[in-house]
């Protein structure tokens, strides 16, 4: 990725150390009086209505929407901003109704995947732990390459040094403190990038003042705003349905479900982060529309900071290597804890092991942590691993969810059912390329589909994997 270098690089290390120091010594200090597996696990489920608010679209909202929803509007148009915008929000929705039936059914549960296991049984268990594992670990390494990537472009200071200390601070408070310093952390990482963010918009529209609505856009490029502009659907219905799947199997919601001091809490708590969340992501997402409409040639990644840095401001460098920063460790440090507690709760029946299973998650999580350290370090895209895991999600999260409101559905209908919609679904799932799948294109002659399906192989995978399992649930 190229470099604008407004900042010099030990300016930038020396803000990044900082910044990922404070919030450690915070996190570690905080739950020194908070110990206890309980605490580890669900923060003795007592946490309030405010700490919960800010936790949940804390977790919610990584590095990731400062390069995502911006990058997918210069292509997907209005479509895929409203997509990516109520997609991330939707499952805190559904979580109302999911998240207080859960408490109720099973009121001394941890993690999804022990009421999944409680639910059906050891072999569905294990496939949805692998998913849900696979998918926050996918997460937690595109969150430290986000940061790392931007602070380089930024400052250009080297992606291992970024990623070294983002995974080295999260990692020392979180495997401390558990769950109870990530909720307390994010409570002040919510305010930090609150005020960031509402710092840059304002420079941000400032520098765009003309262009920032949507006559600019219809004038420069209005298919993206076109009802007849195909991945304004397309785009759309794609984001909405896989980022609303995988979110549903974030161990780190789940925590926070149970976490919640009682349903009157969690409800509030799950409403207002929707109600935020939806705008932060639209705008962001908005930004993409002005970029590309201003410069068709715009690097998609950096639609956002084309129009940020307009005028190359010392000030705004640190805003936004700040906002990142927050953004990123409130992210991570719920990953790290989320992947944690799946592996203390239901580590034993899968990994045999003679002794604490609190010290085996910590040491899976360093080994992770080293995994993301050298991934990150090279600055490697992992977004077709993200719309793989995504996949995943999507082929199970009906039947999972469903599972919970009907008693016909036993474990070999629901295993039978997510193994079909992700074969079918990986039949049309695109090669890396995105030119062809395995059924269009290698099996069969592109020319033998509709161009609508072939162009569109991505949305096709994941439609078929979230609904054709509904045609198979009568399987006994």
């Amino acid at each position: 990725m190229e470099q604008i270098n407004i900042l010099n690089q030990s300016s930038a290390i020396l803000l990044t150390l900082s910044l990922s120091i404070v919030f450690a010594i915070i996190g570690i200090f905080y739950s020194k009086k908070y110990q206890g597996l309980n605490n580890y696990l669900v923060a003795n489920r007592a946490i309030g209505t405010f700490s919960l608010t800010t936790s949940l679209i804390s977790s919610a909202l990584g590095a990731w929407i400062l390069f995502g929803p911006a990058s997918a509007a210069t292509w997907g148009g209005i479509g895929a901003v409203i997509g990516y915008a109520l997609g991330t929000a939707f499952p805190l929705f559904i979580l109302i109704y999911l998240g207080q039936k859960f408490r109720k059914l099973y009121p001394k549960a941890k993690t999804l995947i022990e009421v999944v296991r409680l639910r059906f049984g050891q072999k569905l268990f294990k496939l949805i732990l692998f998913l849900s594992i696979f998918y926050m670990s996918i997460f937690l390494i595109a969150e430290v390459t986000a940061v790392s990537i931007l602070i380089n472009f930024i400052s250009g200071v080297d992606l291992w040094i970024t990623a070294l200390i983002v995974i080295v601070s999260s990692l020392i408070y979180t495997l401390y403190g558990g769950l109870r310093a990530s909720i307390f952390t994010d409570n002040i990482q919510f305010v930090v990038f609150s005020l960031l963010l509402l710092f840059a918009f304002k420079y941000l529209v400032s520098f765009n003042f003309n262009e920032f609505n949507f006559t600019f856009i219809n004038i420069n490029k209005p298919n993206l705003l076109s009802v007849n502009y195909l991945p304004n659907f397309t785009a759309g219905l794609t984001f909405f349905i896989a980022v609303a799947a995988t979110n549903l199997f974030h161990q780190g919601n789940w925590q926070r479900i149970y976490a919640a001091k009682d349903n009157k809490v969690l409800k509030k708590s799950l409403v207002i982060s929707f109600i935020v969340i939806v705008p932060i992501v639209f705008m962001m997402g908005f930004t993409g529309l002005i970029a590309v409409s201003q410069n068709s040639n715009v690097t998609p990644d950096l639609a956002f900071f084309s129009l940020l840095f307009k005028e190359q401001s010392y000030i705004l460098s640190i805003v936004i290597i700040a906002l990142a920063i927050a953004l990123t460790v409130s992210s991570i440090d719920t990953l790290i804890n989320a992947i944690s507690s799946l592996i203390i709760v239901d580590g034993n029946r899968i990994i045999k092991f003679k002794g604490n299973y609190l010290k085996l998650s910590k040491f899976i999580i360093i080994l992770l942590g080293i995994i993301t350290f050298f991934v990150a370090s090279k600055g490697l895209s992992i977004l077709y691993l993200f719309l793989l895991a995504d996949l995943l999600c999507c082929a199970a999260v009906l039947t999972v969810f469903y599972s919970f409101y009907t008693r016909y559905l036993n474990e070999k209908s629901a295993y039978i059912s997510i193994s079909i919609g992700l074969f079918a679904g990986l039949l049309f799932f695109p090669s890396p390329d995105f030119s062809k799948s395995i059924l269009v294109g290698t099996i069969f002659s592109i020319d033998t589909f509709p161009s609508f399906l072939s162009q569109s192989l991505l949305f096709t995978s994941f439609l078929v994997a979230t609904f054709l399992p509904i045609v198979t649930w009568k399987i006994k």
